[in-house]
């Protein structure tokens, strides 16, 4: 079988549009409406640094995982990109790790369900609203994948507008002193209450653990590849847009946040974008503005379960899975990948009902160290597959990573760093015991599979 088997199989029914906002959705969900709470008062107004050095790190991963992605588009992207030119474990274990994350991540997007449901009805318990989550947005993903994308798509674009929405209003408010009887707020809150740093460096650096934890989602983009229509126009404007996308979605909503409040207040009585379009005395607006973080929310957990299917039926086609994966239904979705990772979703169900207000941490630590694992991975491949070309072949790669090899080397450094960090966390050192755990327990199945396995790898390609 040749490298595009699996595209043959699975629908090419993602247009421009679908590929351009999944790769926003994925990027803008708990990160941003929840976790910025937490982060801003790690490191106060300077959490704005913290995002833009964390935004330009992602952006060298993203371009990484682009040079592959246009130039071999398949389903499961660096998990099979792993597996060629890293050797079949790397295949296996990334592909296995990057399912365990969005499993992972996807239990904490439906436990904040759960919490901004709790906004409207404080009587519903979380669990039952996770449940009713994870039902609804699997029976979303069993359709085709064109339907997949519609859905992201509007999900994406209703987060899109009202972010943009909240920093013209607010900006309104620092500049116009509309909704401030005439008064411009101005931007003295971002130095006013202990200066720009209030906590120093050490603040900054201990913020980069759940900043680079909010850009998770963002490599979706390469798995979209293989169901891309034209996965060559497509991929590299999707990723070449990712740097202005945080300088908008995150640097400027965070920014004019901490000018509307004073840092240390951001987030002690609520959601902060709540906040915003309440004190501007909009009716109802906050009751708009809780929607759309509860679409967030949704649409990332959209985007994960997505993502899920497609890397267990990539898994099988490299044998570093159950055959059982690599099989499609009518409407070409991998629907047994899908009911598999709902069926280990229901643990967050549980989760919620034994320790609601501790799922968060904990799950988004687990989640950091599973996401840095796959993008340290995707900036290893990349070296090896760029060390595997011809001069000539080099100089026909459409989307080249940009100062190669220096800004590889640069951000696996950056990477190894906040892994570093999480040991100094509270909340976050568990992540560290579980993830040796977690590769202990990959490296001992891959044993048992390979030496378990007696089929022709040949064969072993093949969809049974």
């Amino acid at each position: 079988m040749g490298k595009n088997q699996e595209s043959e199989k699975l629908q090419r029914g993602l247009d421009n549009r679908h590929i351009q906002l999944i790769a926003l959705g994925g990027a803008i969900g708990v990160g941003l409406f929840y976790g910025s709470s937490a982060t801003i008062q790690m490191a106060g107004p300077s959490i704005l640094l913290s995002y833009l050095v964390g935004g330009l790190v992602i952006f060298t991963i993203m371009r990484a995982l682009g040079e592959m992605a246009v130039d071999e588009p398949v389903s499961g992207s660096f998990s099979s990109y792993a597996n060629r030119y890293l050797g079949p474990f790397a295949g296996y274990l990334t592909g296995w790790t990057y399912w365990f994350m969005w499993v992972v991540v996807g239990m904490a997007e439906i436990t904040v369900v759960g919490v901004y449901v709790n906004y409207w009805f404080p009587d519903i318990p979380q669990w039952l609203t996770a449940l009713a989550t994870l039902v609804v947005i699997t029976m979303i993903n069993l359709t085709s994948v064109k339907a997949f994308g519609e859905f992201e798509f509007w999900f994406a674009m209703i987060k899109v507008v009202a972010i943009i929405g909240m920093i013209v209003v607010g900006l309104g408010m620092i500049l116009l002193g509309i909704g401030n009887e005439g008064q411009p707020i101005g931007f003295n809150n971002l130095w006013a209450h202990g200066g720009f740093m209030p906590n120093g460096m050490k603040g900054i650096l201990m913020s980069l653990v759940l900043v680079m934890f909010s850009f998770g989602g963002v490599e979706l983009v390469g798995i979209t590849a293989g169901e891309a229509k034209n996965p060559r126009k497509s991929i590299p404007s999707a990723i070449n847009n990712v740097v202005w996308r945080i300088l908008i979605f995150y640097i400027a909503a965070l920014g004019i946040m901490m000018s509307l409040y004073p840092w240390n207040e951001v987030g002690t009585n609520g959601s902060p974008f709540v906040l915003i379009f309440d004190k501007v005395g909009i009716p109802g607006a906050a009751h708009i503005i809780n929607f759309v973080v509860l679409t967030a929310a949704l649409s990332a957990f959209n985007s994960g379960l997505f993502s899920t299917g497609r890397m267990l039926y990539n898994l099988s086609l490299q044998n570093n899975g159950p055959k059982y994966f690599g099989k499609l239904n009518k409407h070409s979705t991998p629907r047994r990948g899908i009911l598999f990772s709902s069926s280990f979703l229901l643990v967050a169900v549980f989760l919620n009902y034994i320790v609601p207000e501790k799922v968060f941490i904990y799950i988004s630590s687990v989640a950091t160290v599973a996401v840095i694992t796959s993008w340290t991975i995707i900036l290893i491949t990349q070296l090896k597959f760029r060390q595997s070309k011809t001069k000539e072949e080099v100089k026909k790669l459409a989307f080249k990573m940009p100062l190669y090899p220096v800004s590889s080397y640069l951000a696996l450094a950056f990477l190894a760093l906040v892994v570093v960090l999480m040991a100094f966390i509270e909340g976050m050192r568990g992540a560290l015991i579980v993830a040796p755990v977690w590769f202990m327990v990959l490296y001992v199945g891959y044993r048992m599979k390979k030496k378990g396995s007696t089929a022709n790898p040949i064969e072993n390609e093949k969809l049974r």
